[in-house]
């Protein structure tokens, strides 16, 4: 049965209305995504911590090649753009249909609990929290979206990518033979560049400062592992149909200098983990973020009892690395996952709720990110009672925040 949510208000060709919380690269480009997969939906509203973020992002979205085509649908007026720390309330307050969430992921619990409650449909970037206090609200709130059959779309896009998604089909259905081990690859060069001293203006408070470098401090970004590692620790996940039981990991930082917190944060750049799903199948994961000219590989690997995969070269088509291949853009995975999203809230297409999985592969992940600072066995029951919360109690742009040091295996406690 086609699940048809009741707040479209009819469905049919009615055009959907969406907002966006979160300007900077990855929400401008989930708008441009959204509008080369849809024909019926208009961007609206839009908030973000700063105003010259959001005056980007629509400009860089106008700017589009293709624009042309969905001009019209680009509907932001000045009342509905809202800049500050309560911009997603106003946000969720707008007449929307869609929100799509792609704030620094700190957020992601807070924003994705408010979006449920005022029962909008969800694009919502990944990972959907930094700590085990935040997924596991989230993860109540995945649960009451289910249960007003809201539509959740995460930003794990290679749940959309056809190569993938016929792959793993076929494993699951035993085409490769028993899984006996999986291995999740990461090893890749600083996702964003990091800022010089000369960058931070004088009237930049700690707060400020720490949003507009926020991939180097882990109570807003959560670590490279979970940031960006996520992706391919979930198509382990996705394949084995289950999130591991246990991890025992090690990282550190190697060229990332540890005198200057102020510009280089609190992270690690590299961590190598052993996770271990309940059939006794380990999971092998290694990521790093080393200077450019350092030796890359961003690839999962599945190791079967018949053969191997590589996770997509199973699907139909030639066996060439989808993220390598140039395509039609409504081919891509970034468009495909926003085409699904409308389908399902129309009831056009399969009802999909990324919600719950996603979460467990973002606890998966903060698992291993935590088995490496403090140098213990991690297990899922210590995860789902941990009381470990990194988030600030208070929001203020002039904020002082103190540095937290990086953590030493032995010294440093997961709690």
């Amino acid at each position: 049965m086609i699940i048809k949510p009741e707040l479209v208000r009819g469905a049919g060709k009615e055009r959907l209305k969406a907002g966006l919380i979160g300007c900077g690269g990855r929400g401008t480009q989930a708008i441009v995504d959204m509008m080369r997969g849809t024909e019926n939906v208009d961007i609206v509203s839009m908030g973000d911590l700063f105003e010259d973020k959001l005056e980007a992002s629509i400009k860089k979205v106008r700017d589009q090649p293709d624009a042309g085509q969905w001009q019209d649908r680009i509907k932001m007026d000045p009342d509905k753009r809202f800049v500050g720390f309560d911009a997603y309330k106003k946000v969720l307050a707008t007449d929307i249909d869609i929100v799509m969430l792609a704030t620094p992921p700190g957020y992601r619990p807070m924003h994705f609990e408010a979006a449920i409650d005022a029962k909008k449909h969800v694009f919502c970037e990944k990972p959907f929290g930094v700590d085990p206090v935040g997924v596991r609200r989230f993860m109540a709130a995945a649960k009451k979206s289910e249960e007003l059959k809201l539509t959740v779309m995460s930003g794990a896009q290679r749940r959309f990518d056809k190569g993938y998604v016929e792959t793993v089909a076929k494993i699951q259905n035993g085409e490769i033979g028993d899984v006996l081990a999986t291995y999740a690859y990461w090893v890749g060069t600083p996702v964003f560049p990091i800022r010089n001293k000369a960058d931070r203006k004088a009237n930049w408070g700690d707060m400020t400062w720490q949003h507009r470098q926020w991939y180097s401090f882990v109570w807003i970004c959560g670590d490279q592992i979970v940031e960006q590692h996520l992706h391919n620790i979930d198509v382990c996940n996705w394949v084995m149909n289950a999130h591991p039981v246990e991890c025992v990991a090690s990282g550190g930082v190697a060229w990332r200098p540890k005198d200057d917190p102020e510009f280089y944060g609190n992270i690690f750049d590299h961590i190598s983990a052993d996770f271990v799903y309940p059939n006794g199948v380990h999971m092998s994961s290694y990521c790093r973020q080393f200077p450019q000219g350092s030796a890359q590989n961003v690839s999962e690997l599945i190791i079967g009892s018949k053969k191997r995969s590589n996770g997509f070269d199973l699907g139909s088509g030639p066996a060439v690395d989808p993220r390598a291949a140039r395509r039609d853009p409504r081919e891509s995975p970034y468009v495909r996952e926003h085409t699904a999203m409308i389908a399902s809230i129309r009831g056009d297409g399969p009802y999909i709720n990324h919600g719950m999985p996603v979460a467990e592969t973002t606890m998966t992940c903060i698992m291993g990110r935590e088995a490496a600072y403090s140098g213990q066995k991690i297990t899922w029951d210590m995860m789902m009672k941990s009381q470990l919360d990194l988030q600030p109690k208070q929001f203020e742009y002039d904020l002082k925040m103190d540095i937290p040091p990086l953590p030493v295996p032995g010294v440093y406690k997961f709690t």
